[in-house]
């Protein structure tokens, strides 16, 4: 639940590993949920994919465990998810560093960017009407020649 993608596609670790798996902690901290046995069985997402729903959504705050939520310290809880977001991105690269999360723990970064996609979720299914039109079409991957599978 900790692991990162690029470390668990490619075998590939950096100081942004640790920054991805302090992330999915914060996210857990503030959930009270862990990671590794979160499930949504109506999306199929982990943890990290269901917060990323939620802030889509604008619905973020509904991912803080009860037992925490105080109006006195929603600010600094969305601040927390936010950062956890930024921690959990799936291109390496837009990962902040763990100097900066820091920095943005301690609010010394006041103004945070907006979190990209992140890591480990699976795309939207297509919709009904697009995935019949899809599978009526050839299953060929060029337009020169005509293949359709069929079973035995």
């Amino acid at each position: 639940g900790y692991m990162p993608p690029e470390y668990a596609m490619e075998g590939l670790f950096s100081e942004k590993s640790d920054v991805y798996s302090f992330g999915v902690l914060l996210l857990e901290i503030v959930s009270g949920r862990r990671n590794t046995s979160f499930y949504n069985h109506q999306q199929s997402l982990s943890l990290v994919g269901y917060a990323w729903k939620l802030w889509n959504e604008n619905n973020i705050i509904s991912l803080t465990d009860p037992e925490i939520m105080d109006p006195c310290f929603e600010k600094s809880i969305l601040r927390c998810i936010h950062i956890g977001l930024l921690c959990v991105q799936e291109l390496t690269k837009e990962r902040p560093t763990i100097s900066t999360v820091v920095l943005m723990l301690i609010s010394e970064i006041t103004h945070l960017p907006p979190p990209g996609q992140v890591a480990f979720v699976h795309k939207q299914k297509l919709h009904s009407s697009e995935s019949s039109r899809k599978s009526h079409q050839s299953s060929s991957n060029n337009n020169v020649t005509l293949t359709e599978l069929e079973g035995r």
